[in-house]
């Protein structure tokens, strides 16, 4: 008789190439932990196109361990769609995720998991000592997390850490993509999850460079306000789009009294003082089309954000059936 699975690791790769046999032996180490508890696991490797020797290092070590499971993509999407394509390879009633550089320590995975079944939905590693460098690494992630709290009222000390552990009815039901992998705890806040962190050990860099830089900072701001809308107005978004459309209309309405009280109907004007000539009202007229024409696209943005999001809940329960079929 064949077991369930209960554990899937998912380990998103980008030219790891050096770190990939370390990282195993130490993955093996932990799942033995996990082993003498009977807990029946698999690792999913996702190779986010790496243009260094890490594909061939992970068939290898397929061979070698029928436990990994590999998913290789056509080209580099980033770390939230390997993340993505790992969940939806997943078997595990438990996923945690962790990097493959080898600063996440695969050792804190037993505790992660004993955190997660003392009644919660979500684990998160806090990196409380990092080994990272303080201008490029630290600092920008400390005012990313005192924002992401003060904006979605999650407060997590290390939303970035990639170490996490979800249950899999909650991951399964969450579509993630651009930059919003850091943002899972708050985008499963909104259903109701029970959200916990734990302290885990953090690792200097081994080999290679770091994939970050200061430039990602602008894409998880932007990736901040679409994650706050969807949390917070998904459910009832015509609450929101009438709150502005109101204000639009208001701001139509007083325009328009503007020129009615500009206007000579043959009798003495309102205002003696107060007149528009036709230069004024072009830029009265323009200024409106203008605001207008933001507000429309503003709005058909946040509208396609949902529609993204609901196509890819609809993928993601197509692929359970597939999948479902196929096993």
């Amino acid at each position: 008789m064949t077991h369930p699975t209960e554990l899937s690791i998912i380990v998103p790769i980008f030219n790891e190439e050096e770190s990939l046999p370390v990282l195993y032996e130490e993955l093996s180490r932990s799942l033995a932990t996990m082993g003498e508890l009977g807990i029946r696991s698999e690792i999913v490797m996702v190779d986010d196109c790496s243009t260094d020797g890490s594909l061939g290092v992970m068939r290898g070590l397929q061979r070698r361990d029928a436990r990994i499971r590999l998913v290789k993509f056509r080209r580099n999407f980033g770390q939230t769609a390997a993340l993505a394509a790992g969940f939806d390879m997943s078997r595990g009633r438990v996923v945690v995720t962790l990097d493959g550089d080898l600063q996440n320590d695969p050792a804190d995975i037993p505790g992660l998991v004993e955190e997660l079944d003392r009644g919660y939905d979500i684990v998160a590693g806090w990196r409380k000592k990092r080994h990272d460098g303080l201008v490029l690494r630290r600092l920008p992630s400390i005012i990313a997390n005192r924002l992401i709290g003060v904006v979605t009222g999650v407060t997590i000390h290390d939303t970035g850490c990639t170490l996490k552990a979800f249950r899999r009815e909650l991951i399964k039901s969450i579509s993630i993509y651009a930059e919003q992998h850091r943002f899972l705890p708050v985008l499963s806040k909104g259903s109701g999850a029970r959200i916990s962190e734990m302290v885990v050990n953090h690792r200097p860099r081994r080999f290679g460079s770091s994939k970050y830089g200061l430039g990602r900072a602008t894409r998880v701001l932007i990736d901040l306000v679409t994650v706050n809308f969807i949390a917070r107005f998904s459910r009832q978004p015509i609450q929101y789009f009438g709150l502005f459309s109101l204000a639009t209309l208001a701001g139509g309405l007083l325009f328009g009294g503007v020129a009615l009280m500009s206007l000579d109907l043959g009798g003495d004007s309102p205002d003696p003082n107060f007149s528009f000539n036709e230069w004024q009202m072009s830029i009265v007229h323009i200024l409106a089309v203008i605001f207008s024409a933001f507000i429309y696209f503003l709005f058909l943005g946040l509208l396609a954000e949902l529609a993204i999001k609901a196509s890819g809940m609809h993928r993601r329960s197509t692929l359970d059936r597939i999948l479902n079929e196929l096993h």
